[in-house]
């Protein structure tokens, strides 16, 4: 493995949630860290601890206006590239304008990081860039694997596009100019700071309101395989360490949990009973959406070490203890759909 002690290290994003996980683990190993963010969903308290030390330089701004990515990565000797217009299924689906600014954005970026002459970048893209047909039916056991993502190209939305792009932009860097890259296709991540549009916060935000009915989007009957932003953070490091040729790689569990299932155990957890209604009407995502990891365990010896529920009773337990109740139900219904 790679020797990350005073490595210039650029994280776009860094203030969010994965962002600043992943800014903890490469402040841990010694790296002399840049962020740049625009603190539209981050927050400044999540690497704090870096900058009362030193270690972790910060940067307010928004990398798509002037050329404030040309200036993000002078310097640098990785970029992790992170920010995007993000968040979880309430957001995406209800803002594609929002999305579609990540297609400029992760062009700027490339090309200003290539042109700066860095020595690697590590790309932050997702399980939406697979073709939504085949992710349609739960009931039929799919695992997706990354070269089920072929022409012809059908991602999931503008937020899938962008991404879907951004990976083949690297390709071509790589191809044309040997600009050495990777691509991490994140799986529903969960974990400490995370926000409540993505669907586990969400329901655990529900139930420490006691929300009853205990409202679940959809049918309930979607599959996901949510997997642990400590295990993400790990896989994308070690793809920055291993891999050069702008390879897209998955990074998921492989457990098939139904959305209602994972109701069921946080309202269990929570210790109250509840009534499940389900809402089709909701923004829902795809059905079927489970990673097969058997290239990053060939590449790079990566597989997810904490399961599903050992996660959340972490992520519980951080909710309970850093949320206020009566500040979360005003304003849960509008947290489902911001970033």
């Amino acid at each position: 493995m790679s020797n990350w002690s005073e490595k210039h290290v650029l994280v776009t994003g860094g203030c969010s949630f994965i962002g600043s996980h992943l800014v903890d683990a490469l402040a841990g190993k010694g790296a002399r860290v840049r962020v740049v963010d625009n603190l539209s969903s981050g927050k400044l308290e999540n690497i704090q601890q870096w900058l009362d030390r030193g270690v972790v330089e910060f940067i307010e701004a928004d990398l798509l206006e002037n050329d404030h990515a040309e200036r993000a990565v002078q310097g640098m000797d990785n970029v992790f590239h992170l920010a995007a217009d993000h968040g979880g299924r309430g957001y995406i689906d209800l803002h594609q304008a929002a999305c579609s600014t990540n297609l400029a954005l992760d062009g700027l970026m490339i090309r200003a990081a290539y042109r700066a002459g860095v020595d690697h970048f590590t790309f932050a893209s997702s399980g939406c860039v697979y073709p939504t047909d085949l992710q349609a039916d739960p009931t039929q056991i799919v695992y997706l694997a990354e070269d089920m993502v072929r022409p012809p190209y059908q991602a999931d939305d503008m937020y899938g596009w962008a991404k879907l792009m951004a990976e083949l932009t690297l390709q071509a860097y790589y191809r044309d100019y040997g600009f050495k890259s990777a691509s991490l296709r994140y799986f529903t991540v969960y974990g400490e700071r995370c926000t409540e549009s993505h669907a586990v916060i969400a329901m655990i935000a529900r139930a420490f309101v006691r929300q009853n009915p205990f409202e679940v989007w959809g049918t309930g009957e979607q599959i996901r395989n949510w997997t642990y932003v400590g295990d993400i953070v790990d896989g994308t490091i070690r793809a920055a360490e291993l891999i050069e040729n702008a390879t897209a790689i998955n990074l998921g569990t492989m457990e098939r949990i139904k959305v209602i299932e994972a109701a069921r155990a946080i309202i269990e957890k929570a210790g109250y009973d509840a009534t499940i209604e389900t809402d089709p009407s909701r923004p829902t995502g795809p059905y079927n959406r489970v990673a097969d990891n058997t290239l990053a365990r060939d590449l790079l010896g990566w597989s997810a070490r904490v399961g599903f529920h050992e996660g959340l009773d972490r992520t519980i337990d951080w909710y309970g203890n850093n949320h206020d109740m009566h500040e979360v139900r005003s304003e849960l219904q509008q947290r489902l759909t911001e970033r």
